[in-house]
């Protein structure tokens, strides 16, 4: 649990591609930040496909902040979202 004067960090899901230019683009910006995020390649996991299927979404990357949802890559969406921006 956060102490006084922090905030609680919100989870990040990225779903993802190699072959995906805004998931790469959307990994460095995280790494560059030091958010902590956690992957999921729909290219090897019949699971991460199966999950992007039932979102509805038509494509990657799909980044799950906390309860929201970002399709493609926005630093400023992205920003927004996670509450650090």
């Amino acid at each position: 649990m956060p102490g006084a004067g922090q905030r609680q960090r919100k989870q990040v899901t990225l779903y993802s591609a190699p072959s995906c230019a805004h998931c790469r683009r959307a990994k460095a910006f995280m790494r560059a930040r030091g958010i902590a995020f956690r992957e999921l390649d729909v290219s090897r996991s019949s699971r991460a496909r199966k999950e992007l299927e039932r979102m509805g979404a038509r494509g990657v990357p799909v980044i799950l902040i906390g309860g929201e949802r970002l399709e493609g890559f926005s630093e400023q969406r992205f920003l927004r979202l996670y509450g650090a921006g």
